[in-house]
């Protein structure tokens, strides 16, 4: 126990690139753990600047039973004005913690890992609300480093796809992400506006939007499904219509999230139909006449998930650095 591991980026990428099926097992595997009361999954701190009000690093610390048994907290910052230098928007680190002693255990670059279980995220839910076999017309609204790994495991997923549009306000972005689903789907792919992409079967949201523009009266149909991955998209009232589905109901009412605006609005939480690990116990059903929203906050337990399984892989393959004698005091006295 007393050394400790550090495990670069392209060790991570390693492992996390044929690792998709692993990554869905895991996540759906890690929502239901969740539901069952075998985590500590407390709320996320928010260290904000005042001179980079768009600017913030969140700590999401927690605690994953089961095979995991670790402790966890991701240390993640979102610095939107990164793209304009055509920098990633989301850096993060992962410490992982012994839960038997407490020590130390290992750091992972961790934005891959937040990707992935965030796109896994998106895709378990996808997997359950939509049909099994008919090929659905897919938007992707925002075209980051998020929306193309969402892409991909939509893709991993099985989801049957019959064409996709893509819309951001950067045209060069758009057009990158375009390629890119077209190379994994091998379907047509258009740019379009926003209105075209909101009649599609599944609409994912992937933007760093502060504040709702999709409007109220937005008119969605039964049986649409729309993955409000970035989380501040859609009018609090669209929600209102519509089948809601959410990670963790306590962590999505913070932080002005559309769900948060809609129990601001209504005064309660009676719009939220329950929770995916709940859909995937088939413990809640879904209104068939009504469209679906999954709002995913983002759950520090799916990070802890993935990051113990790729620290289990690299150490396996021997691309985790490991630094011995790490721990300075090994006796109390």
């Amino acid at each position: 126990m007393t050394s400790f591991h550090v495990v670069p980026g392209p060790a991570v990428a390693d492992v996390l690139a044929d690792a998709h099926k692993d990554i869905l097992r895991i996540v759906a595997d890690t929502y239901i753990a969740h539901e069952q009361g075998h985590s500590v999954n407390p709320d996320s701190y928010f260290l904000r600047f005042p001179d980079k009000p768009n600017a913030r690093v969140i700590a999401l610390p927690c605690y994953l039973g089961g095979e995991v048994d670790t402790i966890g907290m991701k240390w993640i910052a979102s610095f939107p004005d990164n793209v304009k230098e055509g920098l990633p928007r989301a850096s993060a680190t992962l410490l992982l913690n012994d839960y038997a002693t407490g020590y130390p255990l290992a750091c992972l670059e961790a934005a891959g890992i937040s990707a992935t279980r965030t796109a896994a995220s998106a895709t378990v839910a996808a997997m359950k609300l939509l049909p099994a076999t008919e090929p659905v017309r897919l938007a992707v609204v925002g075209a980051g480093v998020i929306a193309r790994t969402i892409v991909d495991y939509l893709h991993a997923g099985g989801i049957p796809v019959a064409d996709v549009l893509v819309h951001d306000l950067d045209a060069t972005s758009a057009g990158h992400l375009s390629e890119h689903a077209a190379t994994r789907f091998g379907v047509p792919v258009e740019t379009g506006t926003l209105q075209d992409a909101l009649t599609r079967d599944l609409v994912v949201f992937a933007t760093t939007a502060a504040t709702p523009y999709v409007p109220a009266d937005t008119e969605l149909r039964p049986g649409q499904v729309l993955l409000n991955v970035s989380l501040r998209d859609l009018a609090p009232e669209l929600l209102l219509r519509c089948n809601n589905v959410v990670d963790d109901v306590d962590h999505c009412m913070k932080a002005q999230t559309s769900p948060h605006l809609a129990e601001q609005l209504t005064g309660g939480r009676d719009f939220v139909t329950g929770t995916l690990g709940a859909l995937l116990q088939g413990q809640i059903s879904l209104d068939a006449d009504k469209p679906t929203v999954f709002s995913p906050f983002g759950l520090g337990i799916l990070d802890l998930a993935v990051g113990h399984h790729v620290l289990r892989e690299t150490r396996q393959r021997g691309t985790a650095v490991e630094i011995p004698d790490f721990i300075g005091e090994t006796k109390r006295w």
